[in-house]
């Protein structure tokens, strides 16, 4: 293995040396982060209806998938991102597709085995991001996706599992999280899984299975258990729909903690102007576009909008000189692409550099105004959060023009137009 990771206090260590130290530009304040980003389908397969995944333009293929993710990294990496969690059960597609339906689960009824094609992927994956110097949050279990596991006897045997076969592949560059979010209603059928009581045994088998792989779980958007984090060897938080405020809060929760350890928010949502806070905190940021990352067949590479955006966005926090981004073209469009549909449904939002200057986004559809938004990522048909939307309740035809109004708080007011295509 060419990447071992290593944890110093609440830093982390890539080969002995301080993540980003080796950049020359970099503030020494971020030296020791591992900022990340939530690629959570990295070893997707439905072994339900496969072939409801032939979507957005894409072919799908498990092998496919997890091939195109490697092909990815090293435009990440060039970056600054240096971590990406990937899950054996995967994570839900929010938008098209209840994550019920789907069959996403490599382990056995008793857990005493895990389905080698999925290993095939996850090592493949793994050392990839090894050579590129990378690390990846092993994610063991996802909500809806634990109900293939007979018991609480099963998830504790499929810990074990998985955590001898970690240890086994001798990995440097993994950390393990034992469950996605494990306080959401899903886990319920699992009381070891949704419980704090039942999370800290099963962490305490993950890091001894493992071999001493670092470990932790996250819990929703908000959540925070001083068992659980004191359990951990790197606490694991998501900012999902979190003001500033309240994240800097969550953050210090985590931060209070004794002895003291990294914290890394390992999901958050498409609104970078939450990046900064993290980097202030001397935490570390999880970078999560449930669109483009996390709808099947995702699209790993950094594409237009929301993830050039945050990619750079991050060399800049890092001192990662990028090409110059004219005005106009710090603001875009997002979701009426010719290939982001599924079944007629658009999901429409303007992404922007630096989305603290904005004050409100209005949209409108061939003049006609149909939405106002007022909170960063700036969504048309928000539900209220930072990471969900509904989509946009008519089909829309090709040929319309759809245009955003921003209002920058300076005064300024910048249109973004769009003229639809066929799919």
């Amino acid at each position: 293995m060419k990447t071992k990771l290593s944890i110093d206090g609440d830093r982390f260590r890539i080969n002995g040396s301080l993540v980003y130290s080796e950049l020359p530009h970099a503030d020494p304040s971020c030296h020791g982060l591992l900022m990340n980003a939530r690629m959570i389908q990295g070893v997707f397969d439905d072994k339900a209806e496969p072939e409801r995944f032939q979507r957005f333009g894409k072919h799908f293929s498990p092998e496919q998938n997890t091939d195109d993710l490697i092909a990815a990294l090293p435009q990440w990496y060039a970056h600054g991102l240096r971590a990406i969690t990937v899950g054996f059960q995967g994570g839900g597609p929010c938008f098209t597709v209840d994550n019920n339906t789907i069959e996403n689960n490599p382990y056995a009824a008793d857990g005493s085995s895990l389905d080698p094609r999925y290993l095939s992927r996850m090592e493949k994956l793994i050392r990839a991001a090894d050579d590129e110097g990378m690390v990846v949050i092993v994610s063991l279990f996802y909500g809806a996706q634990t109900r293939f596991l007979r018991d609480d006897k099963a998830v504790m045997q499929a810990v074990k599992t998985a955590a001898n076969w970690l240890r086994d592949q001798e990995f440097t560059n993994v950390i393990l999280e034992v469950a996605n979010e494990h306080d959401i209603p899903d886990f319920r059928r699992h009381p070891i899984l949704y419980t704090e009581e039942g999370m800290v045994t099963l962490l305490e088998i993950a890091r001894r299975e493992s071999g001493g792989l670092p470990v932790g779980c996250s819990g929703t958007g908000g959540y925070f258990s001083f068992e659980v984090a004191n359990t951990s060897d790197v606490i694991l938080i998501h900012g999902n729909d979190q003001s500033p405020q309240r994240l800097y809060n969550l953050i210090q929760k985590a931060k209070a903690v004794r002895p003291k350890r990294p914290v890394v928010i390992n999901e958050d949502s498409q609104a970078i102007s939450r990046l900064p806070i993290a980097f202030r905190e001397g935490v570390s940021w999880g970078y999560y576009n449930n669109m483009t990352k996390q709808e099947p067949p995702a699209r790993w590479e950094i594409t237009k909008g929301e993830d050039e955006f945050f990619a750079r966005r991050l060399a800049e926090l890092l001192g990662i000189p990028t090409k110059p981004m004219e005005q106009e073209d710090r603001f875009y469009l997002q979701g009426l692409e010719p290939h982001m549909t599924d079944q007629g449904k658009r999901w429409i939002r303007l992404a922007s550099l630096y989305p603290e200057q904005i004050e409100y986004v209005e949209f409108y559809r061939n003049q006609e105004f149909v939405g106002r938004a007022y909170e960063d990522p700036f969504m048309l048909n928000s539900v209220g959060s930072n990471w969900l939307q509904q989509p946009f309740p008519e089909t829309i035809q090709p040929g319309e023009v759809w245009t955003a109004k921003v209002f920058l708080f300076s005064g300024e007011i910048v249109e973004k137009t769009v003229w639809t295509e066929e799919s």
